[in-house]
């Protein structure tokens, strides 16, 4: 049993469970060799009795060991341990990161404004883009998965269910694995995914930060996996800039030949989107964690002059979506964990395509293996009203072989700002 103060290997010690998912547990760990403070994943039991299943890991665990890009946390060491009862366990050791996930900051400002949205966007996507190069797609791309450190930098992580191209086939056939609310449509029917499946999904990471609820909701994962195959979001909240509603359109269409060509593209949207949002309004970003200290920085040259105290946080505006909490009140969830790994819908547990149309193929509930965190479904949205969405792009070309030389503008407050709790 994994607790305080096991040592694995004889090198990480345990000190602090940090965080747990569908793959396993996350520990913030000393190495003690090189005394430092590392994030330790290690997997659930059942997923180290599967040899198919962490032959995969382990090779995911050395190609991204090789992948440097610092919106990306880094994987330091890969290894299998013996515990006090002789039962094996594996982990993965990364960087220790220190911040936290976007989920606990839109579930304590009820949602993010348009500025501060598209530089946590443009960040995420220069991020993927740096993955895909390396040919690895993140398949679960959401806000629980990207953390936001004090100077305002965002860093993907968890890679825990990526998967290489050129792992095809190791993993067992129509089995889907990812997070219903912000799953593709192409991810959620158990077809091949590819780079546009995670541009998809910060699509809708970029819509629950704007308004305060995932795109789609529903009792149970497998109908919110439907409703993103079959169904248009509601509109986003009155006032949103144009250029934003358009890019969430078409990094959300159904089509991957739709969306951007790549995630470089939409990190050149999202910082395009950006500075249009500050053309009209130079203090409309004002990022939650900008609370902890200075005020966040425009995309130019720094100011001149005394400091500003930094803006309040924005209340929700009266159109709909949730408060922000009063002070002192702890972080509200973000419905963004309804996990599921099961059949593909449109597939038996055996792993045989089924026949028939696809609209008639769907197995009933019991078929499919569930792992929710056990959060409500979330309420309709409240948006009833609003900008229509824009129309979805015609194909776009693909994209670069390697990441575009730019770096998006954070706006975010500089590094020395004080540190919030640590995440992982």
């Amino acid at each position: 049993m994994l607790t305080r103060g096991v040592v694995l290997s004889d090198r990480y010690r345990l000190s602090e469970r940090v965080a747990t998912g569908g793959m396993g547990a996350v520990w913030r760990c000393t190495d003690l060799l090189l005394e430092r403070e590392v994030a330790v994943k290690v997997l659930l039991p059942t997923l180290v009795a599967d040899a198919e299943f962490t032959t995969r890991f382990r090779a995911e665990a050395r190609m991204l060991a090789a992948l440097r890009h610092p919106g990306v946390v880094a994987v330091h060491d890969v290894g299998q341990a013996a515990l006090a009862d002789g039962s094996p366990v594996d982990y993965l050791v990364m960087e220790y990161v220190e911040g936290e996930p976007l989920t606990h900051w839109i579930g304590r400002a009820g949602r993010l404004d348009p500025a501060s949205t598209m530089s946590v966007v443009a960040q995420a996507a220069e991020a993927l883009h740096a993955a895909h190069v390396a040919g690895i797609v993140h398949r679960d791309v959401k806000p629980g998965n990207l953390l936001v450190k004090p100077d305002g930098r965002v860093v993907l992580v968890d890679f825990g269910i990526a998967r290489s191209r050129s792992l095809t086939g190791i993993t067992a056939a129509n089995i889907v694995l990812g997070t219903a609310s912000f799953m593709s449509p192409e991810q959620a029917t158990g077809q091949p995914v590819s780079a546009a499946s995670d541009v998809y999904a910060l699509g809708a990471v970029t819509y629950l930060c704007l308004a305060g609820q995932p795109p789609f909701v529903g009792e149970n994962p497998l109908e919110v996996a439907l409703r993103h195959q079959q169904d248009e979001p509601a509109p986003l909240p009155p006032g949103t800039p144009p250029a934003v509603v358009e890019l969430v359109a078409r990094a959300m269409a159904k089509r991957p030949a739709d969306r951007y060509g790549s995630a470089a593209e939409l990190a050149r949207a999202a910082t395009e989107a950006r500075r249009a949002c500050l053309a009209g309004d130079p203090h409309a970003a004002r990022p939650p964690w900008a609370e902890a200290g200075a005020a966040p920085a425009g995309p130019s040259a720094p100011a001149t002059g005394p400091a500003q105290p930094p803006s309040p946080v924005p209340p929700a505006a009266p159109d709909g979506g949730r408060p922000p909490a009063a002070p002192g009140t702890p972080p509200q969830p973000v419905p963004d964990d309804l996990t599921f790994a099961g059949p593909a819908p449109g597939h038996p547990a055996g792993g045989t395509p089924a026949t028939g149309p696809a609209a008639s193929t769907v197995p009933p509930a019991p078929d499919l293996t569930i792992a929710s965190n056990g959060y409500p479904a979330p309420p309709v949205s409240p948006y009833a009203a609003g900008p229509a969405a824009g129309q979805a792009a015609a194909g776009s070309p693909p994209g670069p072989a390697t990441a575009p030389p730019f770096t998006a503008s954070t706006g975010f407050p500089p590094a020395g700002a004080p540190t919030p709790p640590a995440g992982h």
